[in-house]
């Protein structure tokens, strides 16, 4: 028992400890007056406080933390991502009857005094010495908005939130000259309207706007008497009177708010007892945060856009600072994607692939000569469930796509041929091709020292009946391994990687494509759709190409003001003379036409594409372009281990799967109604004279011999990397490191992961 006077009172000492154990309540509003007598109590030991007049004259207010939206190229929103669910409004847009709530349960007086009420603080500390504890609180609204202001800058750090929310006379002495800063600048309606908006009313809603959406389905500036009171009792404790999941506590909280609007006037006793008999009537909105809530199938672009923000320097110089500026949020992003673009990839990948088969799709599309992105998206969905995925199969593996990409097979041809015309091969150019051959004895480089076949490699084409001479519109049209390797030995691997690096083509982990003839002519190394996509649009733009970009604009909000940022703009220079690009259209539409492509062709209007299929069938591409939208579509595995032979992929049966026959129609379907309604301009075709010595015209039968019939299995005569320029393994054997064990495959070695003809 506690030491008494006689008469009951307690000692000055007793006095004293019982004021400083309320010190929360009402220590710093003295300490402030009167630091000396903290000193005499043994409170302000060396350093322990700050001395008052030491502080800071002004708080630093951050901005606060708001929802981020994503918008698609009209407007319309594709997901909200945010750190914390608010949404910053005006005072005039919050109802009178929540002004009057808060007001009257949190600091009736806040009217009256200024930054510390005396009267309240008296009035408590007597409450609290004859409850022998803490039964009442004495922190005005405007010293509960200076330590909101400390818990919104620790942000999700939790030292620095226990630092922010420690009982400490020291933090209670910050707070109680800073409340007198924020009086005397901002005045009573101001500082309302912030602690309306700063506050956090459970359920993962901050500010009186989003509360009122997460329990109501309603507008603040729309609340009743009884929402209001309900909203303004869940202030003290969130968790307590969190009405989604204790009703009857919310309930009794609500009624005491009532209550106390009658007895300081601001509602009659009538009005109470009216309201205090009305249920909850909850109308709770599920929070839709982050971009696994993407309309659309757009999760996976959303995730993109994101990541394409947290590392890009236009946003700040470091991590930390692009991070912090995107968990402020208050953004508001337009983005590229085309909302008939990307309804219609989604349907078409639905229709062609389904979530639970064996292989997935992703395909991407872009716009030549801009580099937009208009679509992106794949049969698996955004998600950590059963037939889910939250990898990207469409970008590299900085965006969060697979480690390395996939082999892309014989759509890697068009590079290497575009390569060769820019050297001055001409369009004719006649290679013997025979079904089998050698790979060449050397092959030059790019660093001068030769590619040496010191294990006397071989390749063969799909088909034994496919034995040239050809020329090159013939070879592209039937796929002819052979010929291009024959054209590669003949201009050597320099003037492939300068295109490739003039188009944009990295590998999936960001690597160059290897000096090795599988890479540089078989599509044996692994590269995503999107760069893919991106580098067949500088066909359609007549040779410039463009780095691909996916946001048009953004707004932030911040302190009642709106500013536009700067974002990442897309650069766009020439790759290939324009006569080289319309040479490479007018091959690649002979493919569609009388090719391997024939699947995919699209009717009424100019469009051209190359196939590609790699060993074993693990993958199988289309990518194609049209003058004014060009798209990638890979199928396979992730982990590159499901040979895509007697497989049933969306309800349908292959024997063997090819690029034209499954990636195809999927490209045809997506560019089809992509394009619906958009203008049809044409190709700048050439006249490309067929060589009398060409095979595929002496048997009479043209480019006809091609298309998806071979009886071949797949092999398309890869070799080994040369001086360990690889990573990973064969196939779906991974051996990347990083936790991804076999999510992904790793990075061709060129043993049989080149480009089958499709």
């Amino acid at each position: 028992m506690p030491n008494k006077r006689s008469g009951g009172g307690l000692s000055a000492t007793q006095q004293a400890a019982k004021f400083l154990g309320v010190s929360v309540l009402s220590g710093a509003v003295l300490a402030g007056i009167a630091l000396p007598a903290f000193g005499a109590l043994g409170l302000a030991a060396k350093g322990s406080v700050e001395s008052f007049d030491e502080l800071p004259a002004n708080l630093k207010t951050p901005p606060l933390s708001q929802r981020t939206t994503i918008l698609d190229a009209k407007g319309s929103q594709i997901a909200t991502v945010y750190s914390r669910d608010r949404t910053v409004v005006d005072l005039k847009n919050v109802s009178p009857y929540m002004q009057k709530a808060i007001v009257a349960i949190e600091d009736s007086r806040f009217y009256e005094h200024g930054a510390v009420d005396l009267k309240g603080v008296l009035r408590a500390l007597n409450k609290n010495v004859q409850s022998s504890g803490v039964s009442e609180g004495a922190s005005t609204l405007t010293q509960q908005l200076v330590k909101n202001v400390f818990v919104e800058e620790a942000g999700d750090d939790p030292t620095k939130v226990a630092q922010a929310t420690q009982q400490t006379i020291g933090r209670k002495i910050k707070e109680l000259k800073y409340a007198i800063q924020v009086e005397e600048e901002l005045g009573k309606k101001k500082i309302l309207e912030n602690y309306l908006n700063i506050t956090f009313f459970g359920e993962q809603a901050y500010g009186v706007e989003a509360a009122s959406q997460r329990y109501f389905s309603t507008h603040a500036k729309d609340l009743t008497l009884p929402q209001a009171a309900m909203l303004a009792g869940i202030v003290q404790s969130p968790s307590r009177y969190d009405p989604v999941n204790d009703a009857t506590e919310a309930t009794k909280r609500r009624n005491t708010v009532l209550q106390r609007m009658a007895e300081v006037g601001d509602i009659s006793e009538a009005e109470a007892a009216k309201a205090q008999k009305a249920p909850l009537g909850l109308k709770v909105k599920q929070p839709k945060n982050g971009c696994i809530t993407a309309v659309k199938g757009a999760s996976f672009f959303c995730k993109y856009v994101e990541r394409v923000f947290l590392s890009d320097p236009v946003f700040g110089k470091t991590k930390e600072a692009r991070a912090k500026l995107w968990n402020q949020g208050g953004l508001t992003i337009r983005t590229t994607l085309d909302p008939q673009s990307q309804k219609s990839v989604q349907a078409s990948l639905k229709d062609h692939v389904y979530k639970s088969d064996k292989v997935a799709a992703a395909s991407t599309l872009v716009e030549p000569g801009t580099g937009k992105i208009l679509a992106m998206g794949q049969s698996k969905p955004y998600g950590y469930g059963k037939n889910e995925t939250e990898y990207n199969y469409s970008v590299n593996a900085s965006m969060g796509g697979s480690n390395f990409g996939f082999p892309t097979g014989s759509t890697f041809k068009p590079f290497l041929a575009a390569a060769a015309l820019e050297e001055g091969r001409p369009a004719n150019q006649m290679y013997s091709a025979p079904y089998s051959m050698q790979y060449p004895a050397t092959v030059q480089t790019c660093s001068g020292s030769p590619w040496v076949n010191d294990r006397d490699y071989k390749l063969e084409n799909e088909s034994s009946t496919e034995k040239g001479p050809y020329d090159l519109k013939t070879a592209m049209a039937k796929s002819v391994n052979t010929y291009f390797v024959q054209m590669l030995a003949d201009i050597g691997m320099c003037p492939v990687v300068k295109m490739t690096n003039a188009l944009g083509v990295v590998q999936g982990n960001g690597d160059k494509v290897p000096e090795v003839p599988s890479s540089m002519t078989l599509g044996s190394t692994g590269l995503s759709p999107l760069t893919m996509a991106s580098a067949y649009a500088a066909f359609a733009s007549r040779g410039m190409y463009c780095t691909p970009i996916a946001i048009e604009s953004i707004t932030q909000t911040a302190n009642g003001k709106k500013k536009s940022l700067e974002v990442p703009k897309s650069t766009c220079s020439r790759a290939m003379t324009e006569k080289t690009a319309d040479t490479i259209n007018t091959l690649l539409s002979g493919v569609i036409d009388s090719g391997t492509g024939q699947q995919a062709g699209l009717s009424g209007r100019d469009n051209a594409g190359k196939t590609g299929t790699t060993d074993s069938r693990k993958n199988a591409w289309f990518v194609g372009y049209t003058p004014n939208l060009s798209g990638a579509v890979w199928v396979g595995s992730a982990t590159q281990k499901v040979e895509m032979n007697n497989i049933t992929i969306g309800g349908v049966y292959h024997s063997q799967v090819y690029g034209g026959d499954t990636p195809g129609p999927i490209w045809r379907d997506a560019m089809t109604g992509a394009l619906d309604g958009k203008d049809a301009p044409s190709f700048n075709l050439v006249n490309i004279p067929s060589s009398k010595k060409d095979k595929g015209d002496e048997d009479g039968n043209g480019d006809n011999n091609g298309g998806d019939d071979g009886n071949g299995d797949g092999f398309i005569g890869g070799l080994l990397t040369n001086g360990g320029t690889s990573s990973g393994s064969t196939g779906g054997d991974n051996n990347s490191t990083g936790g991804l064990g076999d999510l992904f495959q790793g990075q061709s070695n060129g043993n049989g992961n080149g480009g089958g003809r499709g």
